[in-house]
């Protein structure tokens, strides 16, 4: 039944073609759960000359639909929590105080891998991140990933498709690594200094 729910969802998508993939990636960035890649990637096998134009797409209405999570989370997001929370504020507090401090990082990650993007659009508005920053992040980490998703299917077509999660996976961890060994350089300098 699931599977025929979200087969029934994926044509309806379908069938309205770069409109489809364009209203998915905005949504799917601040409430729908079903990612613009199960689009992007049939797309771009069957068109592999337009690859990187839905690609794109979905960079720029994914970074809108992150706008979208963002109003969301600020101003509906914190009097939520408090409802349904009420006894729970002191671990929004805790969570706020570390989202402050990395949330360009957590914003991109959350961009570029496939965790549900919309939590951190949603945070982002809930703790009052600096839109500009959350916009350019958004943009970059959507960015890489459906452009190395649209680069990998167009040069290299349906035998990529088994390894674009590791891919995704590997450029992840290599990202995380190349920022800690970033900050443990400033720590370090700043030390010295």
């Amino acid at each position: 039944m699931m599977h025929n729910l979200f087969e029934g969802i994926k044509l309806f998508f379908e069938q309205m073609g770069t409109t489809g993939l364009g209203f998915l990636a905005f949504i799917e960035s601040s409430v729908f759960p079903i990612p613009p890649d199960f689009l992007l990637i049939p797309m771009s096998l069957n068109e592999p000359q337009k690859a990187l134009y839905f690609a794109l797409i979905c960079t720029i209405f994914s970074t809108l639909g992150g706008a979208f999570g963002y109003a969301i989370g600020k101003f509906g997001g914190r009097p939520a929590f408090h409802f349904f929370f009420k006894n729970k504020i002191h671990y929004l507090e805790k969570v706020e105080k570390l989202y402050n401090k990395y949330s360009i990082w957590a914003v991109l990650g959350a961009a570029f891998t496939p965790l549900p993007y919309k939590v951190f659009t949603i945070a982002s508005g809930i703790f009052n991140m600096h839109l500009p920053g959350f916009l350019i992040a958004s943009f970059i980490g959507r960015g890489a990933r459906f452009f190395i998703v649209g680069l990998l299917l167009m040069f290299f077509g349906e035998t990529m498709m088994k390894y674009i999660d590791i891919i995704i996976v590997v450029l992840t961890v290599l990202v995380v690594l190349l920022a800690a060994l970033i900050y443990f350089i400033r720590k370090n300098k700043k030390k010295a200094a």
